[in-house]
């Protein structure tokens, strides 16, 4: 609809588009959310793959300022990663631009809340993909910025806020 608009109208549009974002105040549907509150409860997790598939966590700091960077800054070149060839629209990505494993990122909620996971070990699920990271090469280009949460900060700061907010017995 953007594109179309942005074509038809000659409006500027710039799209943003978030990788696996997480934080304080996220979805409890969430793994992060979902295993934090199994660790802290001495329940188990679902491990699939055993773990080893990768994704690109993205700290919800990092992408409020980078909304308000974008939002707040003239962009360099049009080098928006499904850039329509017309100077009006773009689309970024905005994630960490570093693949974690499942594994590593289960180890970073451990080492927050000082307990081990009871892992309940599945095979991979049918469609899942192994894989994902954004490319943000297009973004620091245009934009000069890059996410920069390490997953061991962001996910302290996740504990530390549910232990406060959710899990109040802790």
């Amino acid at each position: 609809m953007a594109h179309t608009y942005s074509h038809l109208y000659d409006i500027p549009t710039t799209g943003l588009r978030f990788f696996t974002v997480y934080g304080p105040y996220g979805r409890p549907d969430m793994a992060y959310y979902k295993f934090t509150k199994s660790i802290l409860n001495g329940l188990s997790i679902d491990v699939y793959n055993n773990g080893d598939m990768k994704r690109d966590f993205t700290y919800i700091d990092d992408i409020v300022h980078g909304v308000l960077h974008v939002m707040n800054t003239t962009s360099k070149s049009k080098s928006g990663i499904y850039s329509s060839g017309s100077p009006n629209y773009e689309l970024f990505n905005i994630g960490n631009n570093h693949p974690v494993t499942l594994r590593d990122f289960i180890s970073a909620i451990e080492n927050s809340c000082g307990k081990k996971a009871i892992e309940n070990k599945m095979p991979m699920q049918q469609g899942d993909v192994f894989e994902t990271y954004a490319n943000i090469d297009p973004l620091i280009d245009a934009f000069g910025f890059k996410p920069s949460t390490p997953i061991d900060v962001g996910i302290d700061k996740f504990v530390s806020w549910y232990r406060k907010k959710v899990h109040t017995s802790c």
